[in-house]
């Protein structure tokens, strides 16, 4: 099994906590193999191509080239969807326009920083998993079946648009589809819950908007929290630190501001992975989480 650099961007430092301890200790679990990526900046977020576009192309494009050429990884393995994003976005310009890997070679020399040359990937933690181990890999290694809960898989926006720079979907069988994703829905399966039919896969949550027009964002997020629960869902997984943290707090918004109220929790995929696993609730987190979903989990049986 390949080593990969692990890039957890802010995010996963901050309010997605939950989400970076559930990923490491799975990841220790699974035996598979990644390192600290050191001396890492943020990759741009959303904010930084409203200034200029290419300054947000060499921050994630400096990412890359450290875990290249100072840590000798030929991978980054981010789990922030945003991140993802940003960095498979340079991917796809530095290899596409010599121009942009002509300014991002410049920059990089100027700073003394390392150069990109565009000798690296981008997974995320879903493609991973699934490169590494599949499927079989995962249900080889329940401990602890997640005994049929109802999921709803919840993708978000970022992972699969724009679909130009993720070259490596929508390949045929065995790759991702950018289309209608089904990595979580293929290891959630694996490891004993049920997916349920939930059309909402892939809108957005309203993340980019959650300052400036909450209100907005909150109902983007109620249309994905009612649409889960019309399917059955007892539980939303998500793969994202910022889906995730807008699930929760709009969920609770939406209860105290408009009066709507829904019952489905929302847990990470790599919690509900870690459980099946047989490692703890705490372990992996499932109490930092604003969604409080331990009644349910110790009533399926899988606690």
């Amino acid at each position: 099994m390949a080593k990969v650099a692990y890039y957890p961007g802010c995010a996963l430092e901050g309010s997605g906590g939950p989400y970076d301890k559930s990923t490491r200790v799975l990841v220790k679990e699974l035996g598979l193999e990644m390192e600290n990526l050191e001396d890492y900046n943020c990759c741009g977020a959303m904010e930084v191509k409203n200034i200029h576009p290419m300054l947000q192309t060499y921050m994630s494009a400096r990412n890359l080239a450290i875990a290249s050429k100072l840590q000798g990884c030929d991978t980054v393995m981010a789990p922030c969807n945003g991140c993802y994003r940003n960095l498979k976005q340079t991917e796809y310009e530095c290899a596409t326009s010599e121009e942009t890997m002509k300014t991002v070679q410049d920059l990089a020399a100027k700073s003394g920083d390392p150069v990109y040359e565009g000798d690296v990937r981008t997974l995320h933690a879903l493609e991973w998993f699934m490169e590494e181990l599949g499927t079989d890999g995962i249900k080889n290694r329940v401990k602890k079946s997640l005994n049929g809960l109802k999921i709803a898989n919840y993708y978000g926006c970022m992972y699969t648009r724009p679909r130009q720079i993720f070259p490596e979907k929508d390949q045929g069988p065995g790759s991702e589809s950018s289309y209608a994703p089904h990595f979580m829905d293929d290891l959630l399966l694996a490891a004993g819950a049920v997916n349920v039919d939930f059309p909402l896969k892939t809108a957005c949550c309203g993340g980019a908007h959650t300052l400036s027009d909450s209100d907005t964002s909150t109902q983007l997020v109620l249309n994905i929290l009612q649409a889960a629960e019309d399917a059955g869902a007892e539980v939303i997984a998500t793969e994202c630190p910022t889906c995730h943290s807008g699930l929760e707090m709009h969920q609770i918004r939406a209860e105290t501001e408009f009066g709507i109220k829904t019952n489905v929790k929302v847990i990470y995929f790599t919690q509900l992975l870690g459980l099946a696993m047989g490692l703890s609730a705490r372990k992996v987190g499932i109490p930092d989480n604003v969604s409080d979903s331990m009644d349910l989990l110790a009533a399926k049986g899988i606690l």
